[in-house]
């Protein structure tokens, strides 16, 4: 039997909020969720970033040292500036967690925002941290003892979502610079132990960019300890191949197969040709497919309707099944 600690049907975490949230309440409408994903065979179970504003609010939510404005960002999110060092007051998202551990025996999964993305996002220079490296610093801090924690609880799949990484690869620009970003990541991932079954991953980005050079990518996952890399496959260019071929063999994948941001569903074939062109030079045996990002990554700007996002994670379903058979 396959190795089920592959966690073969994955999703990104964020899905689309129900219409009556605010009438139910998140309590009861992550239980839903988790019904919903059982009934989908997903092999990992989320709370679908219910209770938060945006796939930040994990982290900016519960922390010290950051102002909320009323602008926003490049990317569309409203932007956050860090006024201080961050201090957590307590846990994060754990007590969330555990709730989902004594849901269902799946796989409970938590998806993070990671340090450097965050350091990237909200300092301002001359405001308070001395510089971004060291906010990100102490925000790894913060989100390793998270971690630690959510792993105490039963989480067995985290991931760190970083949407600035994969193009920090041909950029020397930006804030923080690769290495400075390298070197925080990895202060987040590295856990003394792993329990059985736990895997801490990371997305370096939605989509790839034109191109990929090879030692860029070595070294991006050379630097940063992670169990699992969440990489784009959409459309089976060089660039995605060339990401996958450079990780490690001991390092999971997990394939963005399915584009969440448009509802017409991906041609099955088309989609098993560009999975079979990785298993050219990637034992699938190390591989995971899922969609390419969260569905509702902002609660109030869903990608999908919940009907497209259901039919998209039942295609997800679908392809596994066609890749590892019923071994989950």
């Amino acid at each position: 039997m396959a190795d089920t600690f592959n966690y073969r049907i994955d999703h990104h975490g964020s899905l689309v909020r129900p219409a009556d949230l605010a009438t139910i309440g998140a309590r009861q409408a992550v239980e839903d969720a988790v019904i919903f994903q059982r009934k989908l065979r997903s092999t990992v179970v989320t709370d679908g970033d219910f209770p938060r504003e945006d796939f930040r609010s994990a982290v900016l939510d519960g922390v010290s040292g950051f102002r909320r404005t009323d602008e926003a960002g490049p990317d569309g999110l409203v932007r956050w500036v860090a006024e201080a060092l961050p201090k957590a007051d307590g846990p994060l998202v754990a007590d969330w967690a555990e709730r989902l551990t004594s849901l269902t025996a799946i796989a409970p999964k938590v998806s993070l925002p990671s340090p450097a993305f965050l350091a990237a996002t909200t300092y301002e220079p001359g405001l308070g941290p001395s510089s971004a490296r060291e906010l990100g610093e102490a925000l790894a801090v913060v989100i390793h003892a998270e971690i630690d924690l959510l792993v105490s609880k039963g989480v067995r799949l985290i991931q760190l979502n970083n949407p600035l990484l994969l193009g920090q690869l041909d950029s020397a620009g930006g804030v923080l610079s690769l290495e400075d970003t390298l070197a925080v990541e990895a202060l987040a991932v590295r856990l003394d132990e792993r329990p059985e079954g736990v895997r801490i991953g990371v997305c370096p980005g939605w989509e790839a960019p034109a191109r990929v050079d090879r030692t860029a990518a070595e070294h991006l996952y050379a630097g940063i300890p992670a169990d699992r890399w969440i990489l784009p496959l959409l459309q089976g260019t060089e660039a995605e191949l060339d990401l996958i071929r450079a990780l490690p063999e001991d390092r999971d994948v997990c394939l963005g197969v399915v584009d969440a941001t448009v509802p017409e569903l991906e041609d099955i074939d088309t989609v098993m040709a560009r999975i079979d062109a990785v298993g050219a030079f990637k034992d699938l045996e190390d591989a995971a497919v899922s969609p390419s990002r969260g569905f509702a990554d902002v609660a109030s700007r869903p990608l999908l309707s919940a009907e497209e996002q259901r039919r998209k994670l039942v295609l997800v379903e679908t392809l596994a099944r066609y890749c590892w058979g019923n071994e989950f």
